[in-house]
Parts: C-alpha cells; structure tokens; sequence
C-alpha cells in the first residue's frame, strides 16, 4: 500500500521514528513473541519498555524478569518464552522452539493509530463466497442509503437493559434515608416531619458490537455500520469494533452525528474489508487490550458474524467462553439464520452455542433492530432455544 497523501489529524509516525535506538531490540522481541502466537497488547509492550528504564538493569536476567512481570506469558508456553527470549538477547539459535511462527498476526487498531506491523503477501479473493483467514486491505465506500433507523434510535434508550447504580436518588418509597431525615429534624427545631426515602438508581448497561467484515459477511457489513451508527447516537454507553483480519476500534468514527460522514470516517479506518477471518485471534487480540476488555464488562454484547471459522476453532471457542464471563448477556447475530433450514452445526458453532445466551437472525435490519430492542425482556438460553427447533 502506497503512503496516503492527506493524512488524518490524528495520524502518528511509525514507532520506530519516535523511540529511542535502544528500546528497537524490546519492541523486537514483542513482535518475535507475536509470530509465535503469543497475545502481546501494545500497552504490555510499552509496559515492558519502561518496567527496563525504570529498573536501569544490571543484568539480562534483569530483563527477562521485567519481560515475565509485563508480557505475561501463559505457564504452560514458559519454557518457549524464555527460548524466544535466548535466542534474541543471548544469540542463542540453537534454542529448541516448539511450533512454528504465526504469520497472521492479529493487528489491533483504535481509530487512527499507526499500523502495528504490516502483512505481506495478501491473496486476491472474492469477498462472500470462501471464508478464508489470508489478510487482504482494502477501502470501502458507503452509498448514502436512507435506512429506516430514525424510529428505533428514538426507542433504543428505554429498552436497553439496565442495573442498579451504588447511587441512591429520592423517592417516593424505598429504604428510608436517615441522614437527610436527621437533618431535616435539626432544621424543624426537633419537630418530626415525614421521613426521606431513597432508591438505587439505575443506570443502562453498556452495549459493544464486535462487526465481521470478512468476504463472507460482505453483503450485511454495510448495514451493520448504519446500524451500529444509529445504536451510538441513541445510546449511552456504546463501544464498536470490527475485526476480519485485523481488529479496529470505529467508535469515535460513528459519534459524528451526520451518518455519511460518519461511515465515510470509519470506512478510512477499517483497512481489512472483504478480506480473510480471524475470528478466534481477533477475539482474543481484544481481549488483550485491558482497556479495550473492560468494555465488555457487564455489558451486553453482540457479536455480527457468521461464525464462520476456518481450521482449528479452539481459539474462537476460548474467547467466546471469556467474552461471555465479562458480559451481562452475549448474543451472536449470524445472517445464517435468516435461511429456515439453518441448524447450528458446525463445529465451531457447536462449541460456542451452550455459551451464549442468544443465537439470532442477522440477516436484515428489521430482525436486527427488532433483537435489541428486546434486549431487557429475559429470554431462554441459545443452547435451549434452538434445542427446541432442532
């Protein structure tokens, strides 16, 4: 890809150009850790580099320390870790590594960041037709379509599900307020007046779309951007992210309030449309990202996707699993289900279904809106809803 010649305002130089000659071999061995297939955030990375400044190290083995203490890689991959680690630091190429280098790293991008590393060698593909997981780049333009989405973003707050706040408000009846009650008495000289009562308020939960813009959702991608558009103008607390091969944080793409500019901006930052998936890696590259985790904390999440996971779905079915311990409620909004025929059987499908708590219609806006809408009335487990139709 060539340099774009109007670069946005929120464009930063290549990292390599703002640190210092001497952290190049730290962000090195964090790319190293990514090719093997170790989940490495850029905040753990950055982590990594100033836990080395602030040590002033005397030591390699002060080093590896800091790397364990900041990158955190899993018990059973440590003796990889430190290989990895020998191997670039002691020069020490005859370290036995298991496995080979994962060349489809997973990039993670918030919205006008710097690339983290590019891909190479990315197939031609028609997008729709193969679920594949090779990355291939592209832009995408939206037309300025006229979706009847003005009505549901009136109705979006009030029926988005809600929890109480450790916030209490006055009220008519609930637990009675004795602080307030005792000052109203001193001020009434002693005399008794009714007593002030309060109430845990409540508060909506937060919503967080995770959108698939592989090749083979590249008839629906549009109208889930549309969607998700109309979700953060109307509601509160709304994070939007989509992922195919690479995972891009749009949310503050969709805050503008005209809905073409607003397209147009997170089309600009979306860089894997109609690509390869990802599925299971860019799952876990957002759970990763600490920040970008708490998002799904008590929140209820929706996943648009068709699920369709190429090869080993393990990595897919271990993020689902974590996804659904941080959320409120998750649901996958497959347009597979828009077919009558449509059972979920495939394997990856099979693994993740006892998880979620909704498998629905994702085929059109209309069975969209209507879902979400419905968020805060209860609803039986996907894994018994289904049993049911099966």
């Amino acid at each position: 890809m060539g340099v774009r010649r109007h670069m946005p305002k929120s464009w930063h130089p290549p990292v390599e150009q703002t640190l210092p000659r001497a952290a190049a071999p730290f962000l090195d061995f964090c790319r190293l850790l990514r090719r093997y297939g170790f989940s490495v955030a850029p905040e753990q990375a950055a982590g990594f580099m100033r836990a080395v400044a602030l040590l002033g190290p005397r030591s390699m083995d002060d080093i590896f320390e800091a790397a364990l203490a900041t990158l955190a890689p899993r018990p059973e991959r440590r003796g990889e870790f430190e290989a990895l680690f020998r191997a670039l630091f002691h020069g020490e190429t005859s370290a036995v590594i298991e496995g080979e280098p994962d060349e489809e790293e997973t990039i993670v991008k918030d919205e006008g960041a710097g690339k983290d590393a590019a891909m190479e060698d990315p197939r031609q593909e028609e997008g729709g037709e193969l679920s594949s997981a090779i990355e291939q780049l592209g832009v995408r333009a939206f037309a300025g379509v006229d979706d009847p989405l003005s009505r549901f973003q009136r109705e979006l707050r009030p029926a988005l599900p809600v929890r109480r706040s450790f916030r209490a408000v006055p009220a008519a009846r609930g637990r009675p307020d004795l602080r307030r009650s005792l000052g109203q008495i001193v001020q009434a000289d002693g005399d008794v007046p009714l007593p002030v009562r309060r109430r845990r308020k409540t508060v909506a939960r937060p919503l967080l779309l995770l959108i698939d813009v592989s090749g083979s959702m590249k008839q629906h991608t549009a109208d889930y951007l549309r969607l998700a558009h109309a979700i953060v103008q109307g509601a509160d607390r709304v994070e939007v992210f989509t992922f195919g091969t690479r995972l891009t944080r749009v949310t503050s793409a969709l805050r503008v309030r005209d809905r073409a500019r607003a397209l147009e901006a997170a089309a600009s930052h979306v860089e894997d449309w109609d690509g390869g998936t990802r599925i299971g890696p860019s799952l876990q590259a957002f759970l990763s990202v600490p920040r970008f985790s708490a998002f799904a904390r008590g929140a209820a999440v929706i996943l648009l996707s068709d699920a369709l996971e190429r090869g080993d779905h393990s990595q897919m079915e271990t993020a689902v699993r974590r996804l659904g311990q941080r959320a409120y409620r998750l649901s996958l909004a497959t347009p597979l289900a828009g077919d009558p025929r449509f059972q979920p059987r495939t394997a990856a499908l099979a693994a993740i279904l006892p998880i979620l708590d909704d498998l629905v219609d994702g085929s059109s806006l209309a069975e969209l809106t209507r879902f979400i809408l419905s968020l805060a009335r209860p609803a039986p487990a996907a894994e018994a809803a289904w049993r049911r139709t099966s």
